[in-house]
């Protein structure tokens, strides 16, 4: 759901608060950038690991959907991921070893379609919040505080740097 057109514009969003549009145009700048960096790559693209220690790109793809869930779950719901979702998103989450035997064999479209799927639900719930909720505080790494609105820039930080992976990886593709 990438509003093209203002893709280079941080501004107001209808039907969202001003941070959360705000917050969401910078997240859809990012998934921009990611599409672009993984245009057209193959299934042997995706599935291509530099060394034993690499993610493939398409685990890194997943890994951005399954982030952006866990925060979803987390911030708006309230609670941990349970073992339904820990199988499904697990893999994805952890990435390394587990991540190479279980995240492959899929053409670029699934990835995308897990992309969006969990975008529009975050879409969906930002429409259930306003600018005041980004400024809810909870426990988070190393025994600190965050608010929400950290919690949610992580999210695509987190996309962003993954994403230098991603180009990197594909500049070294050796896919026959």
């Amino acid at each position: 759901m990438l509003h093209m057109q203002n893709l280079l514009l941080i501004t107001d969003i209808p039907g969202y608060s001003p941070q959360i549009s705000r917050l969401i145009s910078m997240m859809n700048y990012a998934r921009f950038t990611t599409l672009e960096a993984v245009k057209d790559l193959t299934q042997a693209e995706l599935d291509y690991l530099l060394d034993a220690k690499s993610n493939s790109i398409g685990a890194l793809l997943l890994h951005f959907a399954a982030v952006e869930y866990a925060y979803q779950v987390s911030t708006f719901e309230q609670r941990e991921l349970n073992e339904e979702e820990l199988l499904i998103w697990g893999p994805a989450l952890e990435l390394g070893k587990v991540g190479q035997e279980q995240i492959k064999g899929h053409e670029l479209e699934y990835y995308l379609h897990q992309l969006d799927e969990v975008r529009n639900r975050t879409l969906e719930f930002f429409k259930s919040v306003n600018d005041d909720w980004l400024d809810t505080e909870e426990d988070f790494w190393y025994e600190k505080k965050a608010n929400y609105y950290f919690m949610w820039f992580h999210v695509f930080e987190d996309e962003l740097n993954h994403r230098g992976q991603i180009r990197l990886i594909r500049n070294r593709l050796k896919v026959k």
